[in-house]
Order: C-alpha cells, then structure tokens, then sequence
C-alpha cells in the first residue's frame, strides 16, 4: 500500500536525521538498483559505500522531505539536504562550507523494501557551493 511505503521511507528519513547510517539502509534491499547516485552499482554494499562516503564528508546532514506522492508501489519526493563540508569530497578538501543540495527521488518498493531508486540531484550546485567549480557570472545587463 502506498501509505505503508510512506511510513517505511519517513522512518528512514528520520533514521538518518538521527546519524542512524544502519537504521537508514534498511530502507534498502539487499540487490536494490539504484540510478543516478555516481559510481553506486547494483546491490546494497555499493548502496552503503556511497552513503558512508557522504556521511564521512558531510557528518549531520539533515534530510528534509518538501513533497511526497505516492501510487501503487512507488513513491516519489522533493528533498532538501543540508549539509557541512567536514572531510574529504571527490578529491575536495574539507571546506567547513555550508550546502544545500535539492534533488527529486522516486522508490519503488517491494515487500516493504526500496527494490529499485531513481535520483536526481544539483550536484553541480553541490560542488559550485563547495567552490571546486566556479558559478556561472551574473548576465550583464
């Protein structure tokens, strides 16, 4: 039911808001797919690399869901992660700098488990906020 897969991704949410890394993969089933997260391939220990990977780098981000739509077996929002550049990123020293980063998420669940996960988020915000790519200049009027 798609209220029960509401249930099961506002738990995750609030796992990881509490720096609950296992308490939030478990979100995740064990062959999960999941798109558009940069080198993740299928499975949940490629899942779990990425976001201990973030989590060393951004330690406390804060997940917050602005919209949620659910129909039939999948569930799609609008989120907003907020986060401090504490360790290293891609190569990118720590910067103590402040990000937001916004993306939309779709999940399709299975027996109460994320099977499969589409993503996509302003990394090049992400990494314009960081100051590793310049921002674009302000058109001159």
């Amino acid at each position: 039911m798609p209220e029960d897969n509401e249930a099961v991704l506002g738990r995750a949410v609030s796992r990881w808001n509490e720096g609950d890394i296992a308490g939030y993969l478990e979100l995740y089933d064990a062959d999960v797919v999941a798109h558009g997260l940069p080198g993740v391939e299928p499975g949940l220990e490629s899942v779990r690399g990425y976001y201990e990977a973030l989590w060393a780098a951004f330690p406390g981000a804060r997940l917050t869901l602005d919209d949620v739509i659910s129909e039939g077996d999948e569930v799609a929002c609008r989120f907003t992660l907020r986060v401090t550049h504490e360790g290293e990123f891609n190569g990118i020293p720590p910067t103590n700098k402040r990000v937001v980063v916004t993306g939309i998420t779709i999940l399709r669940f299975a027996e109460g488990k994320c099977v499969e996960r589409w993503n996509q988020a302003d990394f090049l915000g992400q990494l314009q906020q960081l100051g590793a790519i310049p921002e674009p200049e302000q058109a001159r009027g």
